[in-house]
């Protein structure tokens, strides 16, 4: 086992610390503009946020598996729906077919960086499940709460992995991601899937203790650096509160030989499945 495999192994997390030089940063960045300039602000009304999952009530996120959608970062919008602040400013994130609809994010997504970093955590027959570009923009980029990706890309067994990838420099003041390391050897807390009478979602809890307040680390990270994440590696973010961005993107994988159940939320349709190649 390599170096990476053992401490991924043991922590739940692994570092690629440049993993995208500046010119790639750049071409993603700048497709990112663009994805924004086309969008029609009086097109999207759906707020995200991870305090209530109140967007999971939404038709419109939860047919986002098979589209490229956009999310408003919670006050950007006042009581008639009208934007507070410039678009460029607005959002949480958009997802979650990038991979798969847009060329730019096709190559982009299944270049060397991200599919040797599925290698070197131990990955078998990588499929590529969602991808999000997520904003944390100056002053309004929020809070994302503790949690597992297994609990919301659920595959029987656990198999799905993230790679985050910093596209600004990511800090404690602008909102990095922090990690429990060691804490995915832990059963998972909880499940979100699709309600059993096909009305919107429901959080599953399995009884489970809260995650310990003491042991999370920050996870600082420069433009460029990859961040593999475990399935059930405990994970969150605190708000923006600087001046400085904090765009991300993340993309999300599954093995192939695993289950992905028909209940999960995310449902992409008649979108086949596809891997690095």
């Amino acid at each position: 086992m390599t170096d990476v495999a053992t401490g991924f192994a043991e922590n739940g997390y692994a570092v690629f610390p440049g993993a995208f030089g500046p010119d790639d940063i750049e071409i993603i960045r700048s497709e990112i503009r663009g994805l924004v300039d086309r969008f029609d602000p009086a097109s999207v009304s759906t707020v995200f946020r991870t305090d209530d999952q109140s967007h999971a009530r939404d038709d419109y996120f939860l047919t986002s598996g098979d589209k490229i959608r956009y999310f408003y970062e919670d006050g950007v919008l006042d009581h008639d729906g009208q934007l507070l602040v410039d678009k460029h400013q607005s959002l949480n994130k958009i997802g979650h077919a990038m991979h798969d609809l847009e060329p730019a994010f096709d190559e982009f997504c299944r270049s060397a960086p991200f599919a040797d970093a599925a290698a070197a955590v131990g990955m078998d027959d990588p499929m590529l499940l969602q991808s999000m570009i997520i904003f944390k923009n100056p002053r309004v980029g929020g809070e994302v709460s503790a949690h597992t990706d297994h609990t919301f890309l659920w595959t029987e067994p656990q198999s799905v992995i993230g790679f985050w990838l910093a596209l600004d420099d990511a800090t404690v003041d602008n909102g990095c991601l922090w990690a429990l390391p060691g804490a995915h050897k832990r059963p998972v807390r909880s499940r979100f899937t699709r309600a059993a009478d096909g009305a919107g979602t429901e959080m599953i809890d399995f009884g489970e203790p809260e995650y310990p307040e003491d042991g999370w680390i920050p996870l600082e990270a420069n433009a460029g650096t990859m961040i593999a994440l475990h399935g059930t590696l405990p994970h969150r973010s605190s708000p923006n509160t600087s001046e400085q961005s904090r765009l991300a993107f993340t993309l999300h994988c599954i093995e192939a030989s695993a289950d992905y159940p028909a209940s999960n939320w995310l449902d992409r349709g008649t979108l086949p499945l596809r891997g690095f190649v």
